[in-house]
């Protein structure tokens, strides 16, 4: 296998937080005082950074980015919320992936406290080597998450394969002249996600596991 390090979103690909973080939107909007955005609406933003979702959301209330995000971290930070679960099979192609030799990080849109809550709540963190955050760095589909990751492991392009749920994902991968995999069980059908051009689209990450595998042949 060509591959030396594998970059996983999070939401929708590792874990099933999707109808938490519309909520937890859909509060902040309220509080805000927003016009009420739509379950569609609020989904086709996840992935991004705030200030690009709220942006595509709002574009004319960007003055309120900082006090909006602090309003959506009360619910998403709060200790007495519900935690999203994991898809199936990740943590066992998670520890497939160390014990072939493989470097893993993550890429996401969250910021660097949501993104250290769950890895804490989850306990993956022992998996990855380097992860990034939209508010560390440019968000996607910029490519700047995957450029830090590969030189801070020391990987080139062509050994790099991005695994995400969405066009912002799969597009990152491409700026960044990596190669993509797409998995359909998150927020963009696989029509979207096919027209990013990955090398290929599996239906969830169990199924991602298994070519593994194949490819390790166990």
């Amino acid at each position: 296998m060509k591959y030396k390090l594998f970059v996983f979103d999070w939401d929708g690909t590792l874990m099933d937080s999707e109808a938490k973080i519309v909520n937890c939107m859909q509060s902040a909007i309220r509080d805000m005082g927003f016009d009420s955005r739509s379950e569609e609406q609020i989904r086709n933003i996840i992935g991004l950074g705030f200030k690009e979702a709220l942006t595509m959301l709002y574009p004319d209330k960007t003055d309120f980015y900082d006090e909006f995000v602090k309003q959506y971290r009360v619910y998403f930070l709060d200790d007495k919320s519900e935690a999203s679960p994991l898809f199936s099979h990740v943590e066992p192609l998670l520890e497939l992936l160390n014990k072939n030799t493989r470097f893993l990080a993550v890429a996401t849109g969250k910021g660097r406290q949501g993104l250290d809550k769950v890895l804490k709540e989850t306990n993956l963190q022992q998996y990855f080597h380097v992860t990034r955050c939209a508010d560390e760095t440019f968000s996607k589909p910029n490519p700047q998450m995957l450029y830090e990751i590969m030189d801070f492991v020391g990987v080139e392009a062509h050994q790099t394969v991005m695994v995400g749920d969405t066009e912002y994902d799969l597009n990152m991968a491409r700026n960044a002249g990596c190669d993509a995999i797409g998995v359909a069980h998150g927020v963009h059908d696989i029509t979207r996600l096919q027209q990013c051009k990955p090398v290929d689209i599996y239906p969830d990450i169990k199924a991602v596991y298994h070519w593994l595998k194949r490819q390790f042949q166990i």
